[in-house]
């Protein structure tokens, strides 16, 4: 498991990193000590890499409140979108259309 020093160090967290946050965050609350639901989500999105500092932003710019369990869910999304972008441009960037040109000199007198 994740120890929360390891978390929060300058190593920019992934959505499985984020989902063990939440579960050490969960042993601390059963161990009686209160760590508010806003103190949790600023603390994840903080943790963002440089990477994300659009959707850092947007999420820092949020109106309603949002749980751990939400953001997680936002993620994810996040994260599956940037995957299926990079793809996309990978495969993009493979297909390039490629055309070789033949160039046939003609000969316009008649008979050759």
């Amino acid at each position: 498991m994740l120890s929360l020093a390891k978390f929060l160090k300058d190593d920019p967290p992934t959505v499985k990193e984020g989902e063990e946050l939440q579960l050490i965050i969960h042993e601390i609350l059963c161990e009686g000590m209160i760590i508010s639901e806003s103190f949790q989500v600023a603390t994840i999105i903080e943790k963002l890499p440089p990477a994300w500092n659009d959707f850092k932003n947007y999420l820092k710019h949020k109106r309603k409140e949002m749980l751990v369990e939400d953001l997680i869910v936002r993620l994810q999304i996040e994260e599956d979108n940037r995957d299926t972008k990079k793809r996309l441009n990978k495969a993009a960037n493979n297909n390039d259309v490629k055309a070789n040109i033949v160039e046939v000199k003609k000969d316009f007198k008649k008979g050759k």
